[in-house]
């Protein structure tokens, strides 16, 4: 028998998160908790229990998780200036970070046992989109649409992000969601516009960020066109590209696309460089969210146009085979697991 794995979805429109458990290819929904308003965005402190989740108009919402119900118990809410787009938490769990797409800013909170301080000073940037952190919190990565560019930042222990440098995404790209590879030679940028993973070598030693390919997440068999600011890509039948993830053993990414909802499969190089998607599964409609399990062996995937999530095994050759689907929610948006 496999080790079970939770996982926390956030449904936006109920305002709810569903934990569901993992295990031998089953996927049980123990709980749905009452979080806030438009819930999307989640960061997860595993060892302390507490999830940090964003919610409309303007809060960051702590909440603590019983890992045997599943159960969330909210105790604590800071309202902050604008709906947290993207949370992030440092390794040990001490500093919260967050950017603010329709705000166009991020900013940095230290963390005491769950309760939020002053803000950093906050980091201007159109259209922010995403941030994650180094392993040894030196360095934090933003992620601007609207600039296309992701620009590294030195993390103080204060919480104060300095020094942005910014490396250049293709042009009217739409840059979203960024991860890095359990190294953190590579990040790895899924674009909105333009429907592709973009790679960036990353220097270990400055942090710097080299843009060395890009390659499509978009079904060719799909039609879709590349989008734009202001369009309505699911009335204008355009790319919509949503997420990035990759396999724990470093060989794959996966991304989604929202306008024919698909999951692509790529390649990874010995460079971290994505080669070609070698398959699009078509999966729950309109997907915003999903993730791969610490183990490698499943993804979750959820949609904004469904109440269900879907659980699929992975294959050797990073093929997504459904076995489980279960409900969850409305507007499902975002998956995390502890």
């Amino acid at each position: 028998m496999s080790t079970p794995v939770l996982a926390l979805v956030a449904n936006a429109v109920d305002g709810t998160v569903s934990t569901f458990r993992i295990a031998d290819g089953r996927l049980e929904r123990l709980a749905v908790s009452a979080v806030g308003p438009g819930c999307s965005t989640l960061a997860i402190d595993p060892e302390r229990h507490l999830l940090y989740s964003g919610a409309k108009p303007s809060s960051i919402v702590t909440s603590s998780l019983d890992t045997t119900t599943g159960a969330l118990t909210t105790w604590d809410e800071m309202t902050v200036p604008g709906s947290p787009t993207y949370l992030t938490l440092t390794p040990h769990g001490d500093r919260l970070l967050g950017v603010f797409y329709h705000e166009g800013y991020g900013m940095c909170w230290r963390v005491d046992n769950g309760h939020l301080g002053d803000p950093s000073p906050a980091v201007f940037h159109a259209s922010s989109h995403s941030v994650v952190v180094t392993k040894d919190t030196r360095h934090a990565y933003l992620v601007s649409l609207g600039e296309d560019a992701v620009i590294r930042y030195e993390l103080g222990r204060d919480g104060a992000l300095t020094k942005g440098i910014p490396a250049a995404a293709p042009a009217g790209s739409g840059p979203r969601h960024v991860v890095l590879n359990a190294a953190e030679t590579s990040a790895f940028v899924v674009t909105e516009f333009s429907g592709e993973v973009l790679h960036y070598a990353r220097d270990s030693a400055t942090g710097e960020l080299t843009l060395t390919s890009q390659q499509s997440i978009v079904d060719p068999s799909a039609g879709l066109t590349h989008s734009r600011y202001g369009a309505d890509p699911a009335a204008e039948h355009l790319i919509w590209g949503a997420d990035v993830q990759l396999a724990s053993d470093g060989r794959w990414a996966w991304a989604s696309e929202r306008s024919a909802s698909t999951i692509a499969t790529l390649p990874l190089g010995l460079s971290g460089e994505p080669g070609p998607a070698t398959a699009f599964t078509p999966t729950e409609p309109q997907p915003r969210g999903f993730g791969v399990t610490p183990d490698g062996k499943y993804l979750l995937a959820v949609g904004e146009r469904s109440t269900t999530a879907t659980l699929y095994e992975i294959g050797a050759d990073a093929q997504l085979t459904a076995v489980d689907r279960q409900e969850t929610g409305n507007g499902a948006n975002w998956v995390r697991f502890v």
